[in-house]
């Protein structure tokens, strides 16, 4: 068995349905929320699968304490294009906030290993040591003992 194999064994997915009724909401605001991007979700024929994952994220950015400024729809659509960072960019701005935009991926004090880390990261950028290097380095993540977990104390910039 390959690692990618392992988390898709590890990972629940949900149809629209199933996540409707667990959220206690419409089907029909679900599906549109997948087909707009707002949870990350798999098209397989005619179906969505939704992870787990996408799910917690989701909710996470919408919790009535999150921290996490809406995406700047300008600055997104600059450094990131189809979801993958062109670069990281030299602007201490511009670089924290797509850093922040990768992070919000994460689940605060949640551990990683480092292979379930440079998944996620690759997603959105091609060098993902560097990421993860910044992550610990701006103190938004924690590495001990080849763990990583976010920092539930950080605070997203403004």
């Amino acid at each position: 068995m390959n690692y990618s194999e392992g988390l898709i064994r590890k990972t629940e997915f949900f149809t629209t349905a199933e996540l409707a009724q667990k959220l206690k909401m419409n089907v029909q605001v679900i599906t549109r929320k997948v087909q707009a991007g707002e949870i990350r979700a798999y098209k397989i024929g005619k179906e969505w699968r939704i992870p787990e994952p996408s799910v917690f994220a989701w909710l996470e950015s919408h919790a009535n304490t999150q921290s996490q400024p809406e995406p700047r729809p300008k600055t997104s659509a600059t450094l990131v294009k189809r979801d993958r960072a062109r670069k990281l960019p030299a602007q201490p701005t511009k670089r924290k906030y797509l850093l922040e935009y990768i992070l919000a991926q994460f689940e605060p004090n949640r551990q990683y290993s480092e292979e379930e880390i440079d998944s996620v990261i690759s997603r959105y950028h091609e060098d993902s040591p560097t990421v993860r290097r910044e992550f610990v380095g701006e103190k938004m993540m924690d590495r001990v003992d080849g763990q990583y977990r976010r920092r539930t104390g950080y605070r997203f910039s403004n």
